[in-house]
């Protein structure tokens, strides 16, 4: 039975996948919505040092967030904070470790198929459950795969996914088939019940009771970990709609907003750099529906975009999409020879007023 064991763990690992949408972050609590036009405050340059140490305040609409080649996360739009995981320790976008994400109220989406694909990339080569899909049917989840035991054996699993009060997801198990024989038959024959296959696999922060599987997301998922009043998990097809607190929805009014992610407040470290009382801004400079931002290789996007400072001394920066990430020239890059030869040009990406 150890691949049966195998496989029921994949598809728990996958619905913790589904449910959170791996978030991300993976990444924000004042209330807010899109409703709400006001803008985040930003502590004023010369604050106490003190408030370097409060959270930093984030704000994300219309984000498109590459979770590798075969994940993305569609956020709508959320809000919350950064807190950091050691006092002294500053956030970094470098080190997910470094915070977590206290999410207060958001919408986020994530397309059934690409879960599937994620899963058959992703996984180990010597995982028994293969050729993985996932329908949604109706307000459930249907995912077929092949179990390799001896042979290759189908099997299909059919839950519900739903938030317990204390902010984890529970998976509804309503039918488990194995070469379309009811697998509750199957383990009958053998004395098992789905609580024994699955505490066998002694993963932390998995629980059984009775026919429901219950996750707790901060210790199933790698970090940066996320906390949050999780209040909706349903399906939407095509896709999974995920939403915490009373976020209220209102598609065609978030279309208008701007495509961008906003920090303000506390300390913050990406890069080589480190902002205090933090105001930094990262627009869409595309005029896509989603702003297309590859958190693993944010710097590239950095350095291919525009940025200015504010007359607040804070920064906004207008980025390309990840698929225009291509490293600028190294031409571009001001050395200690062009330093010393006040002769040479200025970069042609240089304005001169």
């Amino acid at each position: 039975m150890k691949p049966i064991r195998a496989a029921l763990l994949a598809t728990a690992t996958m619905v913790v996948a589904l449910s959170l949408g791996l978030i991300v972050w993976h990444p924000w609590s004042r209330a807010s919505s899109p409703q709400a036009e006001a803008t985040p405050s930003v502590p004023a340059a010369g604050a106490a040092s003190t408030n370097n140490r409060q959270p930093t305040t984030m704000d994300a609409h219309n984000i498109l967030l590459q979770k590798g080649p075969n994940f993305r996360i569609y956020i709508r739009w959320i809000r919350g904070q950064m807190l950091r995981t050691r006092q002294q320790v500053v956030p970094s976008f470098d080190d997910p470790d470094s915070f977590v994400l206290e999410i207060q109220k958001g919408v986020i989406h994530v397309n059934i198929g690409d879960i599937g694909n994620f899963l058959n990339t992703a996984s180990p080569a010597n995982t028994p459950l293969k050729n993985i899909s996932i329908q949604p049917q109706g307000d459930q989840l249907v995912v077929h795969g092949t179990v390799h035991k001896i042979v290759p054996l189908p099997i299909e699993l059919v839950g519900t996914l739903s938030p317990t009060p204390d902010g984890l997801v529970r998976f509804h198990v309503v039918k488990f088939d194995v070469l379309k024989i009811p697998l509750k038959g199957l383990l009958g024959g053998l004395h098992l019940k789905l609580s024994d296959l699955v505490h066998a696999t002694n993963v932390p922060g998995i629980q059984v009771a009775e026919n429901d599987i219950v996750f707790d997301t901060q210790k199933v998922l790698p970090p940066p970990h996320i906390h949050g009043l999780l209040t909706t998990v349903r399906v939407l097809p095509p896709d999974l709609e995920i939403i915490y607190g009373n976020a209220p929805i209102d598609d065609a009014r978030l279309a208008q907003w701007h495509n961008f992610l906003r920090l303000s407040g506390g300390s913050l470290d990406f890069g080589k750099l480190t902002m205090h009382n933090v105001d930094l801004t990262m627009i869409d400079a595309s005029q896509d529906a989603w702003f297309d931002l590859d958190l693993v290789n944010y710097q590239a996007q950095l350095v291919n975009g525009t940025t200015r400072m504010t007359a607040q001394a804070g920064l906004e920066i207008f980025m390309p999409d990840v698929d225009e990430k291509a490293p600028k020239k190294a031409s571009q890059d001001i050395s200690i020879e062009w330093l010393k030869d006040r002769s040479r040009s200025l970069p042609p990406d240089v304005s001169v007023k």
